[in-house]
């Protein structure tokens, strides 16, 4: 799975594995949700999904490595359908995993990957994407968070 992120300097690549075999990479370019799922599609892989702290864990090390020391926005594969609605009660507030080949990913998110860096926009009317924010720590505020 890939990860793609806004970034001002050139193109640059960095890739993470967890021991069960599940690969992630990150590629900073400055794309859209479509573009930057494209690329990874042309890598052979998907946008990145998380199911677990685990991965959540691997996938933060591997873009506070890749990315600049600046606030960021890395596309993953959140999503909301124009049918789904915003739902304030659930950690993806109403967003789901894109899958693999049009395949699922698991939907079952535990509550501590519900980090909102900023709230989704209430809406059931149109298809909305969401990425992971990465920050460099400073105080207490979360160093990470979706972000609509």
């Amino acid at each position: 799975a890939c990860a793609l992120g806004r970034s001002p300097s050139p193109p640059r690549a960095a890739v993470r594995c967890l021991s069960a075999g599940a690969c992630f990479s990150a590629h900073l370019a400055n794309v859209s949700y479509a573009e930057a799922r494209g690329a990874c599609e042309q890598r052979r892989g998907s946008l990145a999904w998380v199911s677990g702290e685990p991965e959540l864990d691997l996938l933060l090390e591997l873009l506070a490595d890749a990315a600049v020391h600046a606030p960021a926005v890395f596309w993953v594969g959140l999503k909301r359908n124009a049918s789904a609605c915003t739902h304030n009660e659930q950690p993806l507030r109403g967003f789901s995993w894109e899958g693999v080949g049009g395949g699922t990913a698991p939907q079952e998110v535990p509550a501590a990957l519900g980090q909102w860096r900023q709230e989704p926009l209430p809406s059931c009317l149109t298809a909305r994407c969401a990425g992971l924010h990465l920050a460099p720590v400073r105080g207490g505020d979360p160093r990470w968070g979706w972000k609509e």
